[in-house]
């Protein structure tokens, strides 16, 4: 790649564009789309130049025409319909979930001769199970058809920043990959797996991408809080009640903290277990996977305990975009709710500049190789 071009991408599903940051500054945005208003005056609200090439709108409105040309195609779709198994159909154009309107724009561009030559879509770990694996392997499928070689990562932003968060990013070209292929630490278990439910042929077009890990995190999640003398606290009786739906060892975990009057902080989740809500609480100085706020239980809470006192609040929306690893320049909506909307929909920042550092600049340099041998 020549480093006086900046390589040029597509961000679809683009919310707040959380993708965008990670490629960072040398990267171009040649199109970007999201359906969600509130995404979308977020997204114009961090890019001055949104309005040249963002398209608020379905995905499924828009033609092969409407996309111009660009090295990468970057897909973070919506997790919560990536059903391709028995939709085969759908990937000609159906409209049973939004992956399909992608992809029908990818193929439209492929007939043209203008297929950007990187594809990464990036969704949930679930992705590779879903179906008994039968989603996993159409989309591999939908990729062979159009001439993709193709990877998967299994990347934690856990490696990051102090949240976990697995997500599954897959990789496809159509360039050399020379150099670029060998073991990873993100070879998950559930990577190998699918990989080994592919039939023969998709197996063939297979690629174990050789991404390295990264240094170790030196953050944890204390770093991220805002002051306590900053943030709306949960009344006592809301905190007691909280710690009354934890399991025996959750709640000696507290007690033992509360006991050492030292400063802890904690991460809970009110979640279902057998039946009964349970409230489970990690010290480890990681979060957990920070969601949408759809329901109340889906809300992350934050537990503090310092000089033998246990106080509860929820994360705000500036520390969920520091646990995505936003700057604080980043512009939040001012609604927390919208601001927790377009966070928890996102992908990690720090992921991205992991793996364009590290595989997709230089496999767009491999691009640029090829055409100055020619």
């Amino acid at each position: 790649m020549n480093r006086n071009a900046s390589p040029s991408f597509l961000e679809f599903f683009a919310g707040g564009g959380m993708a965008r940051i990670g490629l960072g500054d040398g990267w171009t945005c040649a199109f970007a789309n999201d359906f969600d208003a509130v995404k979308a005056d977020t997204y114009r609200a961090n890019f001055a130049d949104a309005a040249e090439h963002f398209h608020a709108g379905d995905v499924f409105a828009l033609g092969g025409g409407d996309i111009p040309t660009a090295d990468l195609a970057w897909a973070s779709s919506p997790c919560q319909d990536f059903s391709l198994a028995g939709a085969r159909a759908g990937l000609a154009g159906g409209k049973s979930s939004a992956f399909f309107g992608f992809w029908t724009l990818m193929k439209a561009m492929s007939a043209e001769g203008r297929a950007p030559p990187v594809i990464v879509i990036e969704n949930v770990v679930g992705l590779l199970t879903s179906h008994h694996g039968d989603d996993f392997t159409a989309l591999c499928g939908a990729l062979s058809e159009e001439g993709y070689r193709f990877g998967a990562l299994e990347i934690d932003a856990g490696a990051f920043v102090p949240q976990s968060r697995p997500r599954v990013f897959v990789v496809a070209t159509r360039l050399p990959t020379e150099g670029l292929e060998g073991t990873s630490g993100f070879h998950s278990r559930a990577v190998r797996e699918a990989a080994a439910r592919l039939p023969d042929d998709l197996k063939e077009r297979w690629i174990w991408w050789g991404v390295p890990s990264p240094p170790a995190r030196n953050t944890d999640l204390s770093v991220v809080l805002e002051p306590d003398a900053a943030v709306t606290w949960n009344p006592q009786d809301r905190t007691d009640a909280l710690l009354a739906l934890m399991a025996d060892s959750h709640r000696e975990a507290v007690e033992r903290r509360v006991k050492s009057g030292e400063r802890a902080v904690g991460a809970v989740f009110r979640r279902m277990r057998g039946g009964d809500q349970r409230a489970e609480v990690r010290f480890d100085g990681v979060a957990g996977c920070l969601r949408t706020p759809r329901g109340g239980s889906s809300r992350q809470t934050l537990l503090v305990i310092e000089n033998g006192q246990v106080r509860s609040r929820l994360v705000t929306p500036r520390e969920g975009a520091r646990l995505m690893g936003l700057p604080d320049s980043y512009l939040l909506p001012r609604s927390q709710t919208a601001g927790l909307q377009v966070i928890g929909d996102g992908v990690a920042v720090p992921a991205v500049r992991w793996l364009a550092q590290t595989l997709l600049e230089p496999l767009l340099d491999s691009k640029t190789a090829s055409l100055a041998a020619e």
